[in-house]
C-alpha cells in the first residue's frame, strides 16, 4: 500500500502481533505503526520500496494453518480513504491467480536493491 495512517487497523495490527502473529508490511510512503517495539509490535516488519515512480500494490495475503486468503483493494489504509471515499476490497479465488498475486508480492518482500526495513 501507499500510506497506512488509520489508527483503528494500527491497534488491530499490534494486537493480533501480540498474540503471536507474524505481520509483513509493505508500505511505499507514510507509516505510523512502530514495527519492532517489545511487547509490542515485534511480530511486525514494514519494508518500503521506492522508486522514481509511485507504485505500490494494494495486496492483502492472509494465512492461517494454510488457509490462505488473498484480497485486492484501491484503498491506502488512511482515515480519509476508509472513512470519506468509496474504495473496493475484493477476494482473489481464482487458483492461478492467487498464485501469480503471491509472486507479485513477493517480489517486493525479497527486493533488496530498492527496499528499506523501517525501524521504530
Amino acid at each position: 500500500m501507499n500510506s497506512l495512517l488509520d489508527k483503528k487497523i494500527i491497534l488491530k495490527l499490534y494486537q493480533a502481533a501480540q498474540k503471536g502473529v507474524t505481520i509483513h508490511l509493505l508500505v511505499r510512503g507514510i507509516c505510523v505503526l512502530r514495527p519492532g517495539l517489545p511487547g509490542v509490535s515485534e511480530g511486525i516488519t514494514v519494508r518500503s520500496i521506492v522508486g522514481r515512480l509511485l507504485e505500490h500494490s494494494r495486496i492483502f495475503y492472509f494465512s492461517n494453518d494454510g488457509d490462505e486468503k488473498v484480497y485486492l483493494s484501491s484503498a491506502d489504509w488512511m482515515p480519509r480513504n476508509l472513512d470519506q471515499r468509496v474504495e473496493l476490497l475484493f477476494p482473489v479465488d481464482d487458483p492461478d491467480h492467487v498464485q501469480r498475486i503471491k509472486a507479485i508480492l513477493n517480489l517486493g518482500l525479497e527486493d533488496n536493491r530498492k527496499a528499506y526495513i523501517m525501524r521504530s
